[in-house]
């Protein structure tokens, strides 16, 4: 039983290498963002149990003593185990959610009551703990995207920079942090229709498509090279490396037919000012990356973010290869954590 506030932050996830290739059995490299979702559990002695998640508007409530009367016997200790859909649909009658709820709330409330349902918590976490953690955080995925790949769960347990090639995952043992700006072109996309776009390409011309996957697969590889050369002490010639294979990931993956004319404006917002960007993630909008070499000036970056705001974006400056699920002090949180966590 929970006896004192318990912090638990995780990283976020973006792509460096690797999109669409992957598909088609080639190396991706995930990297672990340094904008971190955070979990505040607090005891109460009011009998129930809620939850607030502030950014999709949710704030539930549930009695103890009704959660404790479930049938949890599919959430025996021991092996994670994944439910059935008879258990959702069980699942579905605690959430006591409206017919007209939002399917970004439903999947919310639900991966929740799962977790929260199953889980026994510890304050500290050994290698085993963080396989279980990762193993739980699995199921949740599946809950919410139904087949995922395992690199979200991944990278937000161990943190650092992850490699993904035909469903196994392993860690980079020597990735720097690099400073980055992550920037939301705010235009929607379509995932499962960019990876067919992508397979109808490789149909119809796989004598020009295959060799770009493969270049791609390349360029994974090099990275990956490369990041385990910096480790501790980086060298201006590698960061140089970095910044070429973002350009050529860039031109490739528009050949493939995934860019848009937001990740190009963002590329020359850019390139305008000596730095390099590439999409990360599907493409077709959503979100790019800019590699922030050292010795970039502050006024630098933030003209920068500037500009690409004057675009229409939104820009945040941050770092990847950040630590993984970690438990924080009060005193430990950044004053603008501390704030958001006081107003719920």
């Amino acid at each position: 039983m929970l006896s004192e506030v318990l912090l638990v932050s995780a990283p976020g996830k973006v792509i460096l290498h690797g999109e669409h290739a992957v598909v088609h059995g080639k190396v991706a490299l995930a990297v672990s963002l340094n904008l971190r979702t955070f979990l505040r559990l607090q005891p109460h002695s009011n009998g129930k149990v809620d939850l607030s998640l502030p950014n999709i508007g949710i704030k539930r409530a549930w009695d103890v003593a009704r959660l404790q009367s479930l049938d949890t016997s599919f959430l025996e200790q021991g092996d994670v185990t994944t439910p059935t859909s008879e258990q959702v649909e069980k699942l579905k009658e605690v959430a006591g959610l409206p017919d007209d709820c939002a399917v970004t709330e439903r999947l919310a409330v639900l991966a929740f009551l799962y977790l929260y349902l199953s889980i026994c918590r510890k304050q500290r976490w050994t290698k085993e703990d963080l396989e279980l953690i990762n193993k739980w955080a699995f199921q949740g995925e599946r809950m919410i995207h139904g087949n995922p790949s395992g690199v979200d769960n991944a990278v937000s347990t161990w943190g650092g920079a992850l490699r993904y090639h035909q469903g196994k995952i392993s860690s980079l043992k020597r990735s720097p942090a690099l400073l980055i700006l992550l920037t939301n072109t705010k235009v929607p996309r379509n995932t499962r229709a960019l990876v067919a776009g992508v397979r109808n390409r490789l149909l119809k011309f796989p004598e020009i498509v295959a060799p770009l996957l493969t270049s791609i697969d390349a360029i994974s590889l090099e990275c990956e090279r490369v990041l385990g050369e910096m480790g501790e002490a980086p060298a201006p010639e590698q960061y140089l490396v970095l910044e070429e294979l973002i350009d050529m990931n860039q031109h490739h993956l528009n050949a493939l037919g995934v860019g848009h004319a937001s990740l190009d404006q963002l590329c020359q917002v850019t390139r305008a000012r000596g730095l390099h960007s590439k999409l990360t993630g599907a493409g077709g909008g959503g979100c790019g990356i800019t590699l922030l070499k050292p010795g970039l000036e502050q006024p630098e970056v933030e003209a920068t973010k500037q500009a690409l705001t004057s675009c229409g974006f939104d820009c945040l400056e941050t770092s990847i290869g950040a630590p993984g699920v970690s438990i924080h002090s009060a005193t430990s949180l950044d004053s603008r954590v501390q704030q958001a966590l006081d107003g719920l």
